[in-house]
């Protein structure tokens, strides 16, 4: 089983550049309304969804506080990377790089253009 995580967002193109920029992932789809983003190896990491298009009663009203409650957490092994990235976009960080004193693994945090909670954890995998 694997979970593709949808969310919605105004402007699907944008948010799409935004995400291929940061993460380098790509597109297998295209769209004003729907975007699927993977990353090199073909593995779906996200999904955009324009708010109010099709029916799906929580992406119909964009007045709704995007993502309350929801954090996308992205474990990867370019941690630095993605965060060098973010400083070339001059774009800002919620919380900068620190080892997170329940994981134990570094991780910052930022919060996209649509409002979403991202944390970008150094790689890692959950033990028993």
């Amino acid at each position: 089983m694997k979970i593709d995580p949808i969310i919605a967002v105004q402007d699907v193109e944008k948010s799409a550049a935004w995400y291929q920029q940061l993460f380098g992932w790509k597109s297998m789809h295209g769209g004003r309304e729907f975007e699927v983003l993977a990353d090199q190896d073909g593995e779906i990491c996200l999904c955009l969804h324009q708010w109010g298009t099709h029916d799906h009663p929580t992406m119909e009203n964009p007045a709704f506080t995007p993502g309350n409650g929801l954090i996308l957490y992205v474990r990867t092994e370019n941690m630095e990377g993605i965060r060098a990235r973010l400083k070339a976009m001059n774009y800002p960080v919620e919380r900068e790089v620190q080892l997170n004193p329940n994981s134990h693994h570094r991780e910052f945090s930022l919060i996209d253009p649509n409002g979403y909670y991202l944390t970008i954890s150094a790689f890692h995998r959950y033990g028993a």
